[in-house]
């Protein structure tokens, strides 16, 4: 048993086999995930699909990259949509400093907002981070005493980095770029921090792991990237499993 706590099953890569993508994640083991929102459209999308399958949750929030086009009327609209049971978290919000389709200034106001509307909904925030690590560690240590709390998805930092996030109370999220060869810094993260703070995920379709890279990553592919995780910790692999499975219970409150 094995959760993928982060997938973006709602997008067009999946339109034509979503079903057999959905039913090769049960057959192997991965029996729920996370499908995660980016925008208004994909959020409502995300619940949507939650609510035709038990065995999948969702997240309703603005992904940086989008944050020039977010509306207030969006974000009111994404509150509502964040009151159905199947809603597990707000995200993926952040901040991306690297491709900056957004503002800088931009992005930081709907990342603060967002922050503000997880904590009004009760909700862990799912954050995206790349090239931003100062900014977002800044934002969050001001908001320290509001008892935020959430994952850091897809980490791309270091382990002195992971555990400044773990010490304000976040967990780590490890994707496939573990099993890529210059994956040295992912690699110590993973095998270091501690065990309860961590979890894995996909990012599908993205960031496929070895040996399926270069493939349309899928739920299902989890696997190899949590294969890799227990032998850099020189763990049991179904061990692991249970491990990153009730860590991602108790995060996101399955």
């Amino acid at each position: 048993m094995l959760t993928d706590s982060h997938a973006h099953l709602e997008m067009d890569e999946f339109e034509e086999d979503r079903q057999q993508v959905l039913e090769r994640a049960l057959g192997g083991g991965v029996t729920r995930v996370i499908t995660v929102g980016t925008d208004l459209p994909s959020s409502a999308a995300s619940v949507k699909l939650a609510g035709e399958h038990d065995f999948i949750f969702s997240t309703v929030g603005c992904h940086p990259h989008n944050a020039k086009d977010c509306s207030g009327e969006d974000l009111a609209q994404m509150c509502r949509l964040a009151a159905d049971p199947r809603v597990v978290a707000w995200g993926e919000i952040g901040l991306d400093f690297f491709k900056l389709y957004s503002p800088c200034e931009t992005q930081l106001a709907l990342f603060e907002e967002q922050l503000g509307l997880a904590s009004r909904c009760d909700l862990p925030v799912v954050i995206h981070d790349r090239d931003a690590h100062h900014e977002i560690l800044s934002v969050l240590r001001r908001r320290r005493d509001s008892g935020q709390r959430g994952v850091i998805h897809c980490f791309s930092g270091n382990y002195d980095l992971a555990m400044e996030f773990i010490a304000l109370g976040f967990a780590i999220s490890i994707p496939g770029t573990v099993t890529y060869k210059n994956g040295r810094e992912i690699r110590e993260v993973a095998a270091r921090v501690p065990i309860d703070h961590l979890l894995v995920e996909t990012d599908a379709p993205y960031l496929s792991p070895v040996p399926m890279r270069g493939k349309r990553n899928e739920p299902l592919f989890v696997v190899h990237t949590a294969r890799q995780v227990s032998e850099l910790r020189g763990m049991d692999f179904r061990e692991f499993c249970r491990v990153s499975n009730d860590n991602t219970t108790r995060i996101f409150g399955l």
